[in-house]
């Protein structure tokens, strides 16, 4: 049983290929996606799996190590020689197991990327997207009245989208569009908890709050289905010098500055024989512990997540919001 949550910030700095496999269609290793929507999604398992090995990867004491194995459940691979972690080597010995106190949701599509006539590129969304939202931040942080979602069609005000008498060019799609207040403040609202309080993202900060639009559903699902990037590699046979047979391949990637969202939650310890840094009087004060350390180790920091990461594909920001 989960006692605590907050909502986490996913800002893709690069393209992120989260494959779903193999397919018989136009692209040979599509993205995924939410079977009834047709949204791009990050499957919770492969999300919680990054998360972990960048945390791993920045263990360097005892400590650290005993507060991940809590954190994320016993890890079956290898754990370091060490007294104080005697207990783990114990468990794993004996084939005994227990769960993490942290959970994840799946990371859901919330801002995508699109070019534009003017203003380089917007930040997409529509009604159906932001309402989902709305309940998600509701559900985790009891704040129902926390923002407005904009009506369809609607820009902030002083957009820097707008050509001819309201009218804003998407790809090869033109929109007849209003400027409003709400539309302001919602991008006001989501920028602050976008981007890091930093000089280098206060022009990303400022953009998103001029260059936000709320498209119409079927429109934008029309878009994230038509504009991801599709990208072709291949591999040459250096005997030949030509494409090696059957080493012409399509992926598709979520285009960088895409934004998503997840919900994580936190429970209490599940082995109290092990001694760690979470073990507190009540389960949800060891709750509001995880969620603590998960936010002290992962905010505003870079990790990776898909496939590809020699080539620089899946670097994304996270901010774990309070």
């Amino acid at each position: 049983m989960f006692l605590e949550a907050k909502p986490m910030m996913l800002l893709c700095e690069s393209a992120l290929h989260a494959g779903s496999g193999s397919d018989l269609g136009i692209v040979d290793l599509p993205i995924q996606r939410e079977r009834h929507s047709h949204y791009p999604k990050i499957e919770s398992s492969g999300l919680k799996g990054c998360i972990r090995e960048y945390l791993r990867e920045r263990c360097t004491t005892e400590s650290d190590h005993l507060d991940l194995q809590l954190a994320f459940g016993l890890e079956q691979g290898s754990i370091p020689n060490s007294p104080q972690l005697e207990d783990l080597h114990k468990l794993k010995e004996e084939g005994s197991n227990f769960a993490g106190a942290l959970g994840f949701s799946d990371a859901r599509l919330l801002l995508f990327p699109i070019k534009s006539m003017k203003g380089v590129f917007a930040w997409a969304t529509c009604p159906t997207v932001l309402a989902r939202f709305q309940k998600d931040w509701a559900m985790v942080t009891n704040q129902h009245d926390s923002f407005e979602v904009p009506e369809e069609l609607t820009i902030p005000l002083e957009s820097d989208l707008v050509i001819g008498q309201n009218q804003v060019a998407l790809e090869e799609y033109t929109f007849t569009v209003s400027s409003a207040q709400q539309c302001t403040q919602f991008a006001q609202w989501l920028a602050s908890r976008v981007f890091p309080v930093s000089p280098a993202y206060t022009f990303w900060k400022n953009k998103l709050e001029r260059n936000l639009i709320v498209l119409p559903d079927n429109d934008f699902r029309d878009f994230i289905d038509l504009s991801t990037e599709v990208i072709t590699r291949t591999r040459i046979d250096q005997t030949k010098g030509t494409v090696a047979p059957g080493a012409l391949f399509t992926e598709e990637y979520l285009p960088s500055e895409t934004v998503l969202y997840s919900l994580v939650f936190a429970s209490g310890i599940f082995n109290s024989t092990i001694k760690g840094s979470f073990q507190k009087d009540k389960p949800v004060q060891e709750a509001k512990a995880v969620l603590d350390y998960l936010t002290c180790s992962l905010n505003d920091r870079v990790i990776q997540i898909g496939a590809n990461a020699s080539l620089g594909k899946g670097l994304v920001r996270a901010k774990v919001l309070s």
